[in-house]
């Protein structure tokens, strides 16, 4: 593997499938993932050295990595969590704290701040009642997954500590789904602080793949007082990791990431703050990308369009390149 770029030994065969009417594309369910950022000192913040975090630790991840990060000023740092090698899905890859929509999470009682509903609708390209689920599930995994809670009191305000016993017999009901989102608004006297979010990109899983997301990437800053920790049960490990820390594992083949996480990565290298990187945000392009499988001579390709890095040659024969 000359990368870290996830590719499961099924994707050929259903490839071909695909290409020769013989499979049926599954019809993609709706999922949002938060790339939740913080600005860092001049020391440079990597995988090296740290340990997989667990319990209510702060999951730092910082440690001496090498990398093109690793000099120079202040740079963000993103959250990531690496996924357990037993998931169905993307097992043993880093990924961001996200996960698909609940159906409950459209529920009309949400209590909301920032933008508008007509206004998100417009921003992620569907109705009104999708764009708040996919807010919704983007603030609520957010807190599922990393304890992070983008709410407050009030339209102004957010959260400064979700620690506790009370905390987490929330959140483990939410996990649960005995909880409902806006219930557990209710109950904590709490509004949603959309305005707290920037929509980054969108991506849909390939057609040939049996578990199918349409997901949209949002960008957020960690909010003062709070701090992230692995209260996912998909995760073995999370970590604070720059952007370019994180790319150079992908590139000497070290950490294993599907194409929409180092894609985004390589985004987000480009700004020197958490801030100005939520800032730019409102001017990300949200048209989907989604694989195309095609035979060409023979062999099939695989590609990304936007992304070309990504291309695969597969050969008739099986063996990818």
């Amino acid at each position: 593997m000359a990368n870290g770029q996830w590719y499961p030994p099924e994707w050929p065969e259903r490839i071909r499938a695909l290409s020769e009417g013989t499979l049926t594309p599954v019809v993609p369910r709706r999922a949002a993932t938060v790339m939740l950022l913080k600005d860092t000192g001049p020391e440079p913040a990597g995988i090296t050295g740290s340990e997989p975090h667990k319990g209510t630790g702060t999951g730092t991840g910082i440690g001496s990595g090498s990398g093109s990060g690793g000099s120079g000023g202040s740079r963000p740092a993103v959250h990531m969590l690496r996924r357990r090698a037993s998931m169905a899905f993307a097992g043993g890859a880093y990924a961001y704290p996200g996960g698909g929509v609940d159906p409950r999470d459209d529920d009309r009682h949400v209590r909301w701040a920032g933008p508008t509903r007509a206004w998100w609708a417009s921003r992620l390209g569907v109705d009104e009642a999708a764009a708040q689920a996919i807010v919704c599930a983007a603030v609520r995994e957010t807190y599922e997954e990393a304890g992070v809670l983008l709410a407050g009191p009030a339209a102004d305000t957010v959260v400064g500590d979700t620690t506790g016993e009370d905390w987490e017999s929330d959140r483990a009901a939410l996990v649960a789904r005995d909880l409902s989102f806006a219930e557990f608004l209710d109950r904590r006297g709490l509004v949603l602080r959309s305005d707290l979010l920037g929509a980054w990109t969108r991506w849909i899983t390939p057609e040939f793949e049996p578990r199918r997301y349409d997901t949209f990437f949002f960008v957020a800053v960690l909010p003062e007082g709070q701090r992230t920790r692995n209260a996912s049960t998909e995760a073995d490990r999370t970590v604070w990791i720059r952007p370019s820390e994180a790319m150079d594992g992908y590139d000497r083949g070290d950490l294993l990431m599907m194409p929409p996480t180092i894609a985004t990565l390589r985004q987000l290298g480009a700004y020197e703050s958490a801030a100005e990187a939520l800032a730019a945000a409102p001017g990300r392009d949200m048209t989907p990308v989604l694989a195309q499988a095609r035979l060409v001579d023979g062999e099939l390709v695989l590609s990304w369009p936007g992304h070309d890095e990504f291309t695969k040659h597969i050969p008739t024969g099986g063996a990818s390149a």
